[in-house]
């Protein structure tokens, strides 16, 4: 990295001594940083699996009281919720790793891995697994108890509509 960084700054120093022209390339748009969402998130979007995959690999593993939660409208990243109960922080690991297997998989031969973004996987008590579109939540039976993640997501809108009484 060094390296590049050395040559960099040797072929904008050999182009001119003043200091406007050592920012010269990057504002002619030779170093173009820029990178279109649309273009990174359908390449990312092609490694990662979908809802129909995700709940293939959780039957699989025997995941205990599987719920899907479709995300509020409000919630642009993420399109669904999955909330998987492990029988153990042992079994809460495996459902993990199985996703991450069926991940690689789908992409075997591919150029660049995308993997999803794993959380919690050093604890096993809760573990979450950022699918791009899907958000997978493996926890224990005790964890899911006490955090209620459901709850959390999925309210009525009679309760919505007494809380904002409430707070106003």
């Amino acid at each position: 990295m060094w390296g590049a960084l050395r040559s960099r700054s040797l072929l904008f120093s050999a182009q001119s001594s003043s200091s406007s022209a050592f920012f010269r390339p990057w504002k002619q748009g030779l170093l173009d940083l820029n990178f279109t969402t649309s273009a990174s998130s359908s390449t990312s979007d092609r490694g990662l699996l979908d809802l129909q995959e995700i709940e293939n690999v959780l039957s699989d593993v025997r995941a205990d009281n599987v719920k899907v939660i479709p995300a509020p409208k409000h919630c642009d990243w993420a399109d669904f919720m999955v909330v998987a109960t492990g029988r153990s922080t042992w079994h809460v690991k495996n459902i993990a790793q199985a996703l991450i297997y069926k991940a690689k998989q789908k992409q075997k031969g591919a150029a660049r891995l995308v993997l999803p973004s794993v959380e919690g996987e050093e604890g096993g008590k809760w573990i979450v697994i950022d699918s791009g579109k899907v958000i997978v939540h493996a926890l224990d039976e005790k964890a899911r108890e006490y955090y209620n993640l459901e709850g959390l997501w999925t309210t009525d809108k009679s309760q919505n509509d007494t809380a904002q009484l409430e707070f106003t």
